[in-house]
């Protein structure tokens, strides 16, 4: 697996610079190192979000804060790491990928079981907005008690990043070095040639990412539900 200095001489090479760096954190001393260190993670962190990762994914109880606006009736804390949030589930969820009614949404809303069916079911994964609430902290706000988010976090240890995702990392880093090395409308030119070849190699990455999980999605509605 690629270490931070493989990516970097990686990218490095794709615009067919011969040097290589032996650290960015903190950078040796050359200039290939110190922009090195200004775009890795920012590349990174670009990577990562673009994706539910599996490498990457955590899923936690949030922290309740008190309620800050009447449209939502439960504020959360967003976890510190948390780079994307991809869905809000009660804590019961079986599946949080279908669509269906979660065990405690009758006892939640205070209507009877075959009420909820005929008014229509739910979706597992739930509403959800992120706000700043005015002391500066990051909120989850959203309807749903108790709840758990699935999310992205900064995955730091590139040893960990599957070859494809590891691919499309570097054409990304390239892109954004490809500017300040090579200089001028050549170097902008390799710069948007790299970055096709990162959108391609993205999407080749989300693929190959994503046949690590084996969900086929189920669909709840009022009138099968109540067979």
């Amino acid at each position: 697996m690629a270490s931070q200095v493989d990516i970097c001489n990686l990218a490095l090479s794709r615009l067919g610079d011969a040097a290589t760096v032996a650290s960015i954190d903190p950078p040796e001393g050359s200039p290939q190192a110190g922009r090195c260190k200004q775009w890795y993670p920012i590349c990174r962190d670009l990577v990562l979000e673009a994706h539910p990762w599996s490498f990457a994914t955590r899923r936690v109880a949030l922290a309740n804060l008190p309620a800050v606006t009447p449209s939502w009736q439960f504020a959360y804390g967003k976890p510190a790491d948390c780079l994307k949030a991809w869905a809000v589930l009660p804590s019961d969820a079986l599946d949080d990928y279908s669509v269906g009614l979660p065990q405690s949404y009758g006892s939640f809303t205070g209507m009877p079981m075959d009420r909820v069916i005929d008014i229509g079911a739910a979706y597992t994964p739930q509403d959800f907005d992120e706000e700043t609430a005015a002391d500066g902290t990051a909120l989850i706000l959203t309807n749903q008690q108790n709840a758990v988010l699935r999310y992205t976090y900064r995955q730091n240890d590139p040893t960990r990043y599957t070859p494809s995702m590891t691919d499309a990392f570097v054409l990304l880093l390239a892109s954004f070095l490809a500017g300040p090395i090579i200089k001028g409308d050549a170097g902008q030119a390799v710069g948007k040639d790299l970055y096709k070849l990162y959108v391609a190699a993205l999407a080749i990455a989300k693929s190959q990412d994503s046949m690590t999980r084996q969900i086929h999605p189920k669909q709840v509605v009022p009138w099968m539900a109540r067979r």
